[in-house]
């Protein structure tokens, strides 16, 4: 066009109508040959709302002659070179400055439009020590990312979290996967531990319950031999109720200081049980709604990155590639400020799950130390009151009738030894109506209508 018009010519312009105006000519304006190819990228990108700025940044390469980063884009298929990760612990990573879905311009001062990555890539690996990149920073908004599409994503990673990977497969659900991932352990350990605390804390409340009905029972007993020892005329029988008694009121007494002593190791395992843990819980369920939203991302860069090798395969256009491929550039900013989210609760958790595991294994051989210890005074004491002094056995008067009790129902004699237990007043009675002829009628017959 530069060289079939020079400044002096003019062009025509065909209104709406279809007709030429040659009245009022339009001169011709030059305009350099950059602003052009500017307009037209400008022309050919659909940023979506977003918008970018240009910047420059120096990274020093790492031994391995590598600044971390993936690259995706070029040409033939897209317009421009965009970053696809930046990887964990490198130069790239360190400085902070380029993020995924930003544009690479150029490398060391050499532009890189129409270049493919894998030359790019070779441009960077052929620098010294340190590169220097231009680029365009993508300014996405996260919110803009999060579509109706990720939601389901979470709602069936959630699903198939709780279901096991050949039920997964079975259904067909594609879904992306932690692999190597220790925190299911951990989280394992944790429900492990959650059953082992409820067992504890139930087990003790019933042995404490169990220990305080026996102390009433030693009440009881103590009360009874009290009023046996204070009714029995025999002095030594009398003193050693009296005595067995008082026992078995101390024993209570010993029971019931044991009991509170033993009672605050319920409320400091009850408190790991249903603060500590549950707080824990907490922190991991922000923790799992972070991983899934993480997931539920890499699930959507896997089905972007299907669509456009599925294109290419075919050798047709994909829309959003040819225009900056700005929703995959979208998502990957997304996917990246995820697995940052992500990656912070998990440290928190894993931090969390530490402090509980040492809180568990210091706090529950202390507590149980106690318990026993409780326990081992209360018998302790309890053996050294039964043996301070010997109290049987004792001589007691019983009357006759001490081991006669009464009854409501009929008494029968099932053996003949029982006969001997009665008085010998008793035993005539018993053979005088034996002797009692019950097989032959008497001599006399009295009828009451003939007397």
């Amino acid at each position: 066009m530069d060289d079939l018009l020079i400044p002096h010519d003019s062009i025509s312009l065909r209104n709406p109508n279809g007709l030429i105006d040659e009245k009022n000519p339009a001169p011709v304006t030059t305009v350099p040959a950059a602003s052009v190819e500017l307009h037209q990228l400008a022309m050919m990108e659909d940023r979506m709302g977003m918008t970018i700025t240009s910047g420059n940044v120096v990274i020093q390469k790492d031994s391995n002659n590598l600044i971390g980063i993936s690259i995706g884009g070029g040409s033939p298929l897209c317009p421009c070179l965009y970053i696809i990760q930046i990887f964990d612990n490198t130069p790239a990573a360190l400085d902070g400055t380029l993020q995924s879905g930003d544009e690479l311009v150029a490398v060391n001062g050499v532009s890189v439009r129409g270049k493919t990555k894998v030359e790019v890539a070779k441009m960077i690996q052929s620098c010294d020590s340190q590169v220097s990149i231009n680029y365009n920073k993508l300014h996405a908004d996260p919110k803009q990312g999060r579509t109706l599409d990720i939601a389901l994503k979470k709602v069936k990673h959630r699903l198939v979290e709780g279901m096991g990977s050949a039920t997964a497969d079975a259904l067909g659900l594609s879904r992306a996967i932690l692999c190597n991932d220790a925190l299911v352990q951990r989280l394992n350990a944790l429900q492990r531990t959650e059953n082992l605390y409820r067992g504890l804390v139930s087990h003790a409340k019933a042995t404490l319950h169990t220990f305080f009905d026996l102390t009433q029972i030693y009440k009881v007993f103590g009360d009874t031999f009290a009023a046996i020892g204070v009714r029995e005329p025999q002095p030594r029988a009398s003193e050693a109720f009296r005595q067995f008694g008082e026992q078995h009121r101390q024993m209570e007494k010993f029971g019931v200081t044991m009991l509170k002593t033993l009672k605050p190791i319920l409320n400091d395992l009850g408190t790991y049980l249903h603060k500590a843990i549950p707080d824990t819980r907490l922190t991991i369920s922000k923790y799992a709604d972070a991983k899934f939203e993480y997931l539920s991302y890499c699930l959507k860069v896997k089905e972007l990155d299907d669509e456009e090798q599925s294109y290419a395969a075919l050798q047709e256009p994909l829309y959003r590639v040819e225009t900056g491929n700005y929703e995959y550039r979208l998502v990957l900013r997304c996917r990246q400020e995820a697995r940052a989210k992500f990656a912070k609760l998990r440290a928190d958790v894993l931090v969390k799950l530490e402090l509980l595991d040492n809180k568990h294994v210091q706090d529950v051989v202390w507590q149980l130390q106690k318990f026993a210890s409780g326990l081992a005074k209360y018998y302790a004491n309890t053996a050294e009151l039964l043996s301070v002094v010997t109290l049987f056995p004792v001589e007691v008067d019983l009357s006759h009738s001490a081991f006669q009790y009464k009854s409501t129902g009929p008494q029968s004699i099932q053996d003949n030894e029982d006969i001997d237990e009665f008085e010998p007043e008793e035993k005539r009675e018993v053979k005088e109506e034996v002797l009692i002829d019950t097989q032959n009628p008497p001599l006399i017959w009295m009828d009451g209508d003939n007397m």
